[in-house]
């Protein structure tokens, strides 16, 4: 590989333009991704290697900094998308997703608390008549009919805990 150099002088112009040979050689034990791009996992740690230069390093375990880099990499073009998914085996639309929160929040945006959907059904003022008609001693599918939601979906809201039935009483 043929990288171009440029030597700038005191005044910032650029004076001397100067090619520049970095062999593809790559420390023993790497994985290829390309001519310029290979890495090591050793022990619990993967390390990158541009050339013969080690760049980035992570835990093996650690998903979301791997996420953050292999975006970085796609998008200052040092690989493409097929050698990306070829050599880790993760789907093209996976790096796509990686790369769409990279060019948006950065890398802060791998590393935030992960955005989660509140409940759309059983809102409170639902849980407080469910509870109410479960206490009354109402079977769940009626309770279920009356609300207009699903019994399943009462079910899970009582195996969660969310939810409670009614204590049956004992005939005397």
């Amino acid at each position: 590989m043929i990288r171009i150099v440029r030597i700038f002088d005191k005044k910032g112009g650029c004076c001397v333009v100067m090619p520049q040979l970095q062999l593809p050689i790559f420390p023993h034990g790497t994985t290829e991704i390309n001519l310029h791009l290979a890495f090591m996992r050793e022990g619990e740690t993967v390390t990158y290697f541009y050339g013969h230069l080690p760049i980035f390093s992570h835990a093996v375990d650690d998903i979301r900094t791997f996420r953050m880099i292999i975006s970085q990499i796609y998008v200052s073009g040092t690989a493409t998308q097929s050698e990306l998914s070829r050599v880790f085996g993760v789907t093209g639309i996976s790096i796509k997703r990686g790369v769409k929160t990279y060019r948006e929040k950065g890398v802060a945006g791998f590393y935030g608390d992960r955005k989660r959907r509140g409940s759309a059904v059983l809102t409170a003022s639902v849980l407080e008549k469910a509870q109410s008609l479960l206490d009354e001693g109402v079977e769940m599918s009626e309770v279920a009919e009356e609300l207009d939601i699903k019994k399943d979906t009462l079910r899970k809201a009582v195996a969660a805990g969310r939810l409670h039935k009614a204590l049956k009483k004992k005939n005397q």
